[in-house]
Protein backbone atom coordinates (compact mmCIF):
# COMPACT_ATOMS: atom_id res chain seq x y z
CA UNK A 1 0.00 0.00 0.00
CA UNK A 2 0.80 3.40 -0.89
CA UNK A 3 0.88 5.10 2.03
CA UNK A 4 0.79 8.51 0.17
CA UNK A 5 3.18 10.16 2.33
CA UNK A 6 6.62 10.23 -0.03
CA UNK A 7 8.30 13.60 0.60
CA UNK A 8 6.72 14.67 3.89
CA UNK A 9 8.70 15.74 6.47
CA UNK A 10 9.07 13.89 9.85
CA UNK A 11 10.37 15.00 13.82
CA UNK A 12 10.92 11.38 14.86
CA UNK A 13 12.25 11.68 18.91
CA UNK A 14 14.44 8.87 20.85
CA UNK A 15 14.79 7.76 17.26
CA UNK A 16 18.66 5.78 17.47
CA UNK A 17 17.48 3.03 19.41
CA UNK A 18 14.25 0.67 19.87
CA UNK A 19 10.61 1.40 18.58
CA UNK A 20 12.03 5.18 17.88
CA UNK A 21 14.27 4.46 15.54
CA UNK A 22 11.98 1.61 13.78
CA UNK A 23 9.06 4.63 13.04
CA UNK A 24 11.83 6.57 12.14
CA UNK A 25 12.51 3.53 9.35
CA UNK A 26 9.21 2.75 8.43
CA UNK A 27 8.58 6.06 7.53
CA UNK A 28 12.06 6.55 5.61
CA UNK A 29 10.64 3.50 3.52
CA UNK A 30 7.19 5.73 2.53
CA UNK A 31 10.01 8.55 1.59
CA UNK A 32 9.35 10.92 4.24
CA UNK A 33 12.47 13.21 4.94
CA UNK A 34 13.31 12.28 8.81
CA UNK A 35 14.86 14.55 11.48
CA UNK A 36 16.22 12.42 14.10
CA UNK A 37 17.13 12.85 17.51
CA UNK A 38 18.21 11.11 20.67
CA UNK A 39 21.21 11.72 23.19
CA UNK A 40 23.65 9.26 22.37
CA UNK A 41 25.36 10.95 18.69
CA UNK A 42 27.58 7.27 18.28
CA UNK A 43 23.86 5.03 17.84
CA UNK A 44 22.15 8.08 16.47
CA UNK A 45 25.22 8.31 13.55
CA UNK A 46 24.38 4.36 12.85
CA UNK A 47 20.48 4.95 12.54
CA UNK A 48 21.03 7.92 10.55
CA UNK A 49 24.09 6.51 8.12
CA UNK A 50 21.75 3.22 7.82
CA UNK A 51 18.59 5.05 6.69
CA UNK A 52 20.79 7.42 3.97
CA UNK A 53 22.19 4.12 2.73
CA UNK A 54 18.83 2.36 2.33
CA UNK A 55 17.37 5.27 0.98
CA UNK A 56 19.62 7.44 -1.02
CA UNK A 57 16.23 9.89 -2.16
CA UNK A 58 15.53 10.62 1.36
CA UNK A 59 16.90 13.65 3.83
CA UNK A 60 17.84 12.27 7.03
CA UNK A 61 18.55 15.43 9.91
CA UNK A 62 20.49 14.01 13.07
CA UNK A 63 20.22 16.33 15.70
CA UNK A 64 22.25 15.09 18.99
CA UNK A 65 20.39 16.31 21.98
CA UNK A 66 17.72 15.45 24.84
CA UNK A 67 14.50 16.40 24.18
CA UNK A 68 12.75 16.23 27.67
CA UNK A 69 15.01 19.40 27.80
CA UNK A 70 13.98 23.19 26.26
CA UNK A 71 16.99 23.13 24.51
CA UNK A 72 16.64 19.93 22.81
CA UNK A 73 13.55 20.92 21.69
CA UNK A 74 15.06 23.98 19.89
CA UNK A 75 17.53 22.68 18.40
CA UNK A 76 15.00 19.83 16.62
CA UNK A 77 12.24 22.12 15.28
CA UNK A 78 15.30 24.60 14.03
CA UNK A 79 16.17 22.01 12.21
CA UNK A 80 12.41 20.83 11.26
CA UNK A 81 10.15 23.77 11.64
CA UNK A 82 7.40 22.84 9.94
CA UNK A 83 7.16 19.41 10.01
CA UNK A 84 3.69 17.16 8.75
CA UNK A 85 4.84 13.84 10.83
CA UNK A 86 5.49 13.99 14.59
CA UNK A 87 6.47 10.65 16.71
CA UNK A 88 7.04 12.17 20.34
CA UNK A 89 9.15 9.27 21.81
CA UNK A 90 11.12 8.73 25.39
CA UNK A 91 12.65 6.83 27.74
CA UNK A 92 10.15 5.36 30.02
CA UNK A 93 11.47 6.33 33.72
CA UNK A 94 12.76 3.43 35.87
CA UNK A 95 10.84 0.59 37.59
CA UNK A 96 10.48 0.63 41.58
CA UNK A 97 8.34 1.08 44.58
CA UNK A 98 6.03 4.62 44.85
CA UNK A 99 7.02 4.51 48.68
CA UNK A 100 10.99 5.61 47.64
CA UNK A 101 9.87 8.41 44.73
CA UNK A 102 10.56 11.59 45.57
CA UNK A 103 8.86 14.60 44.22
CA UNK A 104 11.42 15.10 42.06
CA UNK A 105 11.29 11.79 40.90
CA UNK A 106 7.61 12.88 39.76
CA UNK A 107 8.42 15.75 38.16
CA UNK A 108 11.12 14.30 35.60
CA UNK A 109 8.86 11.49 34.98
CA UNK A 110 6.14 13.63 34.16
CA UNK A 111 8.09 16.16 32.32
CA UNK A 112 9.87 13.87 29.84
CA UNK A 113 6.85 11.68 29.12
CA UNK A 114 3.70 14.17 29.68
CA UNK A 115 4.91 17.73 29.59
CA UNK A 116 7.73 17.04 26.54
CA UNK A 117 5.42 15.93 23.75
CA UNK A 118 2.71 18.72 24.73
CA UNK A 119 5.18 21.04 24.27
CA UNK A 120 6.12 19.47 20.69
CA UNK A 121 2.94 19.22 19.94
CA UNK A 122 2.01 22.72 21.07
CA UNK A 123 5.21 24.13 18.57
CA UNK A 124 3.95 22.25 15.61
CA UNK A 125 -0.28 21.62 15.62
CA UNK A 126 -0.96 24.73 14.62
CA UNK A 127 1.40 24.53 11.33
CA UNK A 128 0.02 21.46 10.35
CA UNK A 129 -3.90 22.92 10.86
CA UNK A 130 -2.79 25.35 8.77
CA UNK A 131 -1.26 23.00 6.04
CA UNK A 132 -4.45 21.06 6.57
CA UNK A 133 -1.96 18.13 6.98
CA UNK A 134 -0.57 16.24 10.21
CA UNK A 135 -0.01 13.24 11.79
CA UNK A 136 1.11 13.70 15.69
CA UNK A 137 1.66 9.64 17.42
CA UNK A 138 2.31 9.27 20.74
CA UNK A 139 4.25 5.95 21.82
CA UNK A 140 3.61 5.99 25.23
CA UNK A 141 2.88 2.20 26.66
CA UNK A 142 0.51 -0.71 27.34
CA UNK A 143 0.70 0.52 31.15
CA UNK A 144 -1.80 2.83 30.27
CA UNK A 145 -4.65 0.40 29.16
CA UNK A 146 -3.56 -1.91 31.76
CA UNK A 147 -0.81 -0.64 34.44
CA UNK A 148 1.85 -2.71 35.54
CA UNK A 149 2.54 -2.20 39.72
CA UNK A 150 6.15 -1.52 39.33
CA UNK A 151 6.16 1.17 36.18
CA UNK A 152 3.89 3.51 38.64
CA UNK A 153 6.18 7.03 37.20
CA UNK A 154 5.31 5.67 33.80
CA UNK A 155 1.60 4.68 34.51
CA UNK A 156 1.15 8.21 35.93
CA UNK A 157 3.01 10.74 33.05
CA UNK A 158 1.55 8.52 30.15
CA UNK A 159 -1.93 8.20 31.24
CA UNK A 160 -1.73 11.81 31.74
CA UNK A 161 -0.52 12.47 28.33
CA UNK A 162 -3.73 10.17 27.04
CA UNK A 163 -6.27 12.12 28.80
CA UNK A 164 -5.00 15.22 27.27
CA UNK A 165 -4.77 13.78 23.73
CA UNK A 166 -8.24 12.99 24.04
CA UNK A 167 -9.33 16.41 24.03
CA UNK A 168 -7.17 18.44 21.80
CA UNK A 169 -7.19 15.22 19.07
CA UNK A 170 -11.39 16.03 18.39
CA UNK A 171 -10.74 19.80 18.03
CA UNK A 172 -7.59 18.90 15.29
CA UNK A 173 -8.71 16.39 12.73
CA UNK A 174 -11.41 18.66 10.62
CA UNK A 175 -8.14 19.98 9.26
CA UNK A 176 -6.85 16.49 8.58
CA UNK A 177 -4.50 16.70 11.53
CA UNK A 178 -4.63 13.25 13.55
CA UNK A 179 -3.48 12.56 16.94
CA UNK A 180 -3.10 9.29 18.01
CA UNK A 181 -1.49 6.93 20.54
CA UNK A 182 0.53 3.55 20.05
CA UNK A 183 0.38 1.27 23.09
CA UNK A 184 3.51 -1.15 22.96
CA UNK A 185 3.73 -4.58 25.07
CA UNK A 186 6.76 -6.73 25.49
CA UNK A 187 8.94 -5.22 22.85
CA UNK A 188 12.81 -7.42 21.81
CA UNK A 189 14.32 -3.66 22.66
CA UNK A 190 16.78 -2.37 25.33
CA UNK A 191 14.57 -1.33 27.41
CA UNK A 192 12.51 -4.22 27.76
CA UNK A 193 15.93 -6.02 29.13
CA UNK A 194 16.34 -3.30 31.75
CA UNK A 195 12.90 -3.85 33.07
CA UNK A 196 14.28 -7.57 33.40
CA UNK A 197 17.00 -7.47 35.36
CA UNK A 198 15.45 -6.22 38.85
CA UNK A 199 13.93 -9.40 38.75
CA UNK A 200 16.55 -11.66 37.78
CA UNK A 201 18.87 -10.22 40.27
CA UNK A 202 15.78 -10.97 43.47
CA UNK A 203 15.74 -14.43 41.93
CA UNK A 204 19.11 -15.60 41.54
CA UNK A 205 18.89 -16.00 37.60
CA UNK A 206 19.90 -14.19 34.48
CA UNK A 207 17.87 -11.93 32.70
CA UNK A 208 17.81 -13.75 29.94
CA UNK A 209 15.82 -16.44 31.48
CA UNK A 210 13.50 -13.90 32.86
CA UNK A 211 12.80 -13.08 29.34
CA UNK A 212 12.35 -16.11 27.76
CA UNK A 213 10.14 -16.87 31.00
CA UNK A 214 8.20 -13.47 29.66
CA UNK A 215 7.61 -14.54 26.60
CA UNK A 216 5.93 -17.29 27.02
CA UNK A 217 3.23 -16.16 28.99
CA UNK A 218 2.41 -13.72 26.33
CA UNK A 219 -0.13 -15.26 23.89
CA UNK A 220 1.86 -14.86 21.07
CA UNK A 221 4.36 -16.86 22.88
CA UNK A 222 6.96 -14.06 21.97
CA UNK A 223 7.86 -10.38 22.00
CA UNK A 224 7.19 -7.67 19.20
CA UNK A 225 9.67 -7.03 17.05
CA UNK A 226 10.30 -3.03 16.75
CA UNK A 227 9.82 -3.26 12.96
CA UNK A 228 6.51 -4.47 13.51
CA UNK A 229 5.95 -1.41 15.79
CA UNK A 230 7.38 0.79 12.86
CA UNK A 231 4.81 -0.44 10.12
CA UNK A 232 1.92 -0.12 12.35
CA UNK A 233 3.08 3.66 12.98
CA UNK A 234 3.59 4.51 9.43
CA UNK A 235 -0.12 3.63 8.80
CA UNK A 236 -1.21 5.93 11.22
CA UNK A 237 0.84 8.97 9.64
CA UNK A 238 -0.53 7.72 6.24
CA UNK A 239 -2.76 10.17 4.53
CA UNK A 240 -5.15 7.14 4.00
CA UNK A 241 -5.43 7.38 8.44
CA UNK A 242 -7.38 10.45 8.39
CA UNK A 243 -10.78 9.22 10.24
CA UNK A 244 -8.11 7.77 12.68
CA UNK A 245 -7.94 10.13 16.04
CA UNK A 246 -7.85 9.92 19.73
CA UNK A 247 -7.51 6.25 19.59
CA UNK A 248 -4.95 4.70 21.73
CA UNK A 249 -3.80 1.13 19.66
CA UNK A 250 -2.37 -1.31 21.76
CA UNK A 251 0.23 -3.73 20.40
CA UNK A 252 1.13 -6.57 22.93
CA UNK A 253 0.40 -9.78 21.15
CA UNK A 254 -2.57 -10.05 22.61
CA UNK A 255 -1.56 -9.86 26.21
CA UNK A 256 -4.89 -7.57 27.52
CA UNK A 257 -7.22 -10.09 28.03
CA UNK A 258 -10.27 -6.89 27.54
CA UNK A 259 -12.60 -6.77 25.15
CA UNK A 260 -12.16 -2.69 24.60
Amino acid sequence: MDLGIKGRRAIVCASSKGLGRACAIALANEGVHVTLTARGAEALKQTADEIRKGHPGVTVTEIVGDITTPAGREAVLKACPEPDILINNAGGPPPGDFRNWTRDDWIKAIDANMLTPIELIKATVDGMMARKFGRIVNITSAAVKAPIEILGLSNGARAGLTGFVAGLSRKTVINNVTINGLLPGPFDTDRLRGTAKPEAEKRGISADQVLSERAKLNPAGRFGRPDEFGYACAFLCGDKAGFITGQNILLDGGAFPGTL
